[in-house]
This record gives C-alpha cells, structure tokens and sequence, in this order.
C-alpha cells in the first residue's frame, strides 16, 4: 500500500510538473521533483521478468536435458534460476548458447556449455521477446541476436517464450515501435532496404551502434536492418517474401515457432498464453 501511494503522488507530482511554468515554480522554491514512480515501474518490470523466467524454468526442464539458452535482459533471471536448480537438485543439464552474452551467462553460472555441433536436437529452448501477440507472433532481435535465436528456438522440440507485461500486444507493432528487425549481408542493406520498403512499405533503416562509430554489428558479422512497417500483415507469408531477398539472412519475425508464452504481470501474477487453436 505504501509503494501505491508514493507512485500515486509521484503521478500527481508529474501531472502538476507538466508545464514549464510550474516545474520553475517548483525549482525556485526548492521542492523535491519526484522520479520514484519511474523507478518503481522499472523495478516492477524487472519483477514481472523474473516471475515469468522461474515459472517457465520450473515448468519446462527437467533432469538430463539439453537446454537452449536466449538472449536478452529476460533471460538473465532463467539462467540464474536454472542455476539454482542445477545445484539444489543435482540436475544433469547441458545448455546451448544462442549469442554471446547467453554464452557468457551459461559460464558465469558454472553451467555445461555445449553447441549444436555436439548437440543439434535441443529438449527446450527458453527465450525473450520485444512483442508477443494474440497468436504467439513474435517480433525479437531488439538485441541483434535474432538469427541465432531462431536456429536454436528450430533446433528444439519446445520453444518457450518468457516476458513481462509490457511485451504482451494483441497485434504486432502496438507494443513494440522499433520495428522488425531483419539481418543483413553488409553489401546488401542498402538495395534489401529499397526493396523492403517498395514491397511492404514503411522504411528499414540501418541499425546504429550506441557506443561505437557505424553500424550495428552482429555475432555473426552481418548488419540490422528495422523495418518499420505501417499496417498490419500477413506475417508468415511477409516472412517467408523478405526471407527470399537476396543478401537476407533471417528475420525477427518468429512466425508459428513459440508453443507457449509466460507473462510477468504487474499484479505479480505470471500469465500463461498458447497458441489459439484453428
């Protein structure tokens, strides 16, 4: 109740700080200017991330199983909690990588690292997303790791999907207002990103690097291109037309690959979604 109300005053707060009139008001009589609504949103969004995380690992592995490990702020809490397991339960478990960072994480935790080499048929696949909608759709790649995911997510006989709340969208693109990613061939961005935006409209701007000069680059050498589209899509038959695209290498669109989503909630509650029956 204590944490409601500050948010409620730190809305209120916002509300009353809203023109600039009021917020040098408020400066020149010395008034604290609240920000712990933020703060609260982002710790119950890492909460609900967490949630959805321990239940899908408590759901979906088990002993002597081969586990794909995703990318992505979400799938830090799956790999702690599948370490927890690991060592509570003296369980036999060999994890496979789908970008660096998961890699990282899988030695980080003492956990058996493999590869599709040694390991090509993964039990369960356990991943993020950046937008899930009605039908279990997905938009990922946010991380620059969309290729390699989706060959793991193909590689196991059970692909699961955790998130929080904020990913969760009746259709593709009300969440999520990045766009699709799609990789890229180097030489290729340019005439893939004409052709995108001909064909589908919209436009697919290169990805830029935050901390470094130039482009996005990927694990494995290539560039991002996110396509942000402006009307809803047939997205099986949209996927499988930019696939076909000289110089593509994959797409963000997870399209009939993900058997069961978990959902943080803000209530604390973790909501399960399976793929609508047809």
């Amino acid at each position: 109740m204590r944490l409601q109300g500050w948010v409620s005053v730190c809305n209120l707060a916002a509300g009353f700080l809203s023109s600039p009139s009021r917020r040098l008001a408020a400066l020149r009589g010395n008034k604290h200017v609240c920000v712990f609504s933020v703060s609260a949103a982002n710790n119950m969004a890492e909460e609900a991330k967490k949630l959805a995380a321990y239940v899908a690992v408590d759901n979906h592995v088990q002993n002597n199983q081969v586990v794909g490990v995703g990318s992505g702020s979400t799938i830090v809490y799956a790999v702690d909690r599948l370490a927890e397991r690991v060592r509570q339960e003296k369980l036999n478990i060999v994890c496979v990588p789908t970008s660096f960072q998961a890699r990282q994480l899988i030695l980080q935790h003492g956990l058996t690292l493999s590869d599709l080499d040694r390991h090509p048929e993964l039990d369960v696949a356990i991943d993020g997303a950046d937008e899930v909608d009605a039908d279990l759709t997905l938009i990922k790649g946010g991380g620059g790791c969309l290729t390699q995911e989706k060959i793991v997510a193909g590689c196991a006989k059970h692909f699961v999907v955790i998130a929080d709340y904020r990913k969760d969208s009746k259709a593709l693109g009300q969440q999520w207002k990045k766009g699709v990613p799609i990789e890229v061939i180097p030489m290729a961005y340019v005439p893939v990103s004409r052709t995108i935006a001909k064909r589908f409209g919209g436009e697919a701007n290169l990805r830029m690097a935050v901390s470094k000069a130039g482009p996005v680059v990927t694990d494995n050498s290539n560039f991002i291109l996110d396509w942000k589209f402006e009307r809803a899509q047939n997205w099986k038959e949209v996927n499988t037309a930019i696939k076909m695209i000289p110089g593509v290498v994959d797409t963000g669109l997870f399209v009939g690959m993900a058997e069961r989503a978990y959902f943080g909630m803000e209530d604390g509650s973790v909501q399960i979604r399976d793929p609508p029956v047809n």
